[in-house]
């Protein structure tokens, strides 16, 4: 047999095969961090643990035509093999440059390409906007699911954006007890939309409160959302969380840029990474500038732990606390600081599950890639 061919499915086939199921995506997102924990996967570089390749442009273009560095503008594959029930190799690929939201476009634009492990064969090709976006709310609420307290009333939204939103319904979706927002943002538009926005979205919430502080957002709150995309200012411009500002046993979700005292990162607060072979390779690709480049806070927490002020037994995996291998929580009061630097695995792993579900179901469009090939 060798005719091939491939399911394509736009972003209402997503929908429709479940890309929104936060809570169906936050047991996905478990099950595969827990196989990178047993090493079960392979992503990019010789260290297999690669974020990604990227494509960056000049600010001053030499030649007619390529575009010039501008925010977030840059061109990214990201491609990983993850193993056990899903068995599958993919990769995302995304175009991204914040001028588009002035054209009425998100900012990165996805496709993902699934493929057949063996052959190599492509099984899909994916409108992959939303499965990145709720892929990536998912993983932070790995963490609500272990690690926050079980009673949880008030969540802390600093960047009220896409990230902001798939956090938040992560959350909601596994603490129900949650009846008050408190939501910070850059702007007055951004802001009044997401407060819309969950009041639309999430009845469960009685209150949704706008901030103009950091401060004002975290006093009081059980679970604080970091999602305020990295600024080219590097860390003095970063969110900044102060220990003071922080609630007794909170738990702060940290898929984007944030800033700590170190002090507090070394004596007080308790450290949790997605995976830490990811932090690993960054330090190898990028040095003490992973930090200012990409504002992910367990690239600073492994940048001390080199500089030799963090002890090696204070940087724990998700894995082993969803596996039951080290501990949830410990005590009601302790404060913990949860890195989230997303995958490509990540992507394999949700692409995955969604593609199964439409082949079940018949979602989508089948398309030939040849009955038998050309060159062979």
């Amino acid at each position: 047999m060798t005719a091939i061919d491939f399911r394509y499915l736009n972003e209402p086939d997503m929908i429709e095969a479940g890309v929104t199921d936060i809570a169906r995506c936050v047991d996905v997102m478990e099950e595969a961090l827990v196989l990178m924990r047993k090493g079960d996967y392979i992503m990019a570089g010789e260290n297999h643990n690669s974020h990604g390749a990227m494509i960056t442009f000049p600010q001053q273009p030499e030649f007619p035509g390529m575009p010039a560095d501008g925010p977030d503008r840059r061109f990214m594959a990201m491609p990983a093999y993850l193993g056990g029930r899903f068995g599958t190799t993919g990769v995302k690929w995304y175009g991204s440059n914040a001028e588009n939201r002035k054209r009425g476009l998100p900012r990165s634009i996805h496709l993902f390409t699934l493929n057949d492990s063996d052959t190599g064969a492509p099984l899909a090709v994916m409108s992959a906007n939303l499965l990145s976006a709720y892929r990536t709310g998912a993983v932070p609420g790995v963490g609500v699911k272990h690690l926050a307290k079980a009673d949880a009333e008030v969540v802390a939204i600093i960047g009220p954006g896409v990230m902001g939103r798939t956090t938040l319904a992560a959350t909601l979706a596994l603490r129900p007890s949650v009846t008050t927002v408190k939501v910070k943002g850059r702007s007055t538009a951004g802001l009044q939309a997401f407060v819309e926005y969950v009041k639309e979205t999430h009845p469960q919430v009685r209150e949704v409160i706008a901030c103009e502080t950091i401060e004002d957002a975290v006093d009081g709150a059980d679970i604080v959302v970091a999602a305020t995309t990295t600024d080219f200012g590097g860390s003095p411009a970063f969110p900044y969380f102060p220990k003071s500002a922080l609630k007794p046993g909170a738990l702060l979700l940290l898929p984007a840029a944030a800033r700590f005292d170190d002090d507090f990162i070394v004596n007080d607060a308790r450290l949790v990474l997605d995976a830490r072979g990811l932090y690993d390779a960054w330090a190898e690709e990028y040095g003490t500038q992973a930090y200012e480049l990409l504002g992910i806070p367990g690239t600073h927490f492994h940048d001390l732990l080199r500089a030799g002020e963090l002890p090696e037994s204070k940087l724990e995996e998700i894995a082993d606390v969803a596996t039951g291998a080290i501990p949830a929580r410990r005590d009601d009061e302790e404060i913990i600081l949860y890195s989230v630097g997303g995958m490509p695995v990540e992507d394999v792993a949700w692409a995955t599950e969604l593609y199964r579900t439409a082949q079940e179901r018949s979602i989508g469009t089948v398309l030939d890639l040849w009955d038998s090939p050309a060159l062979a």
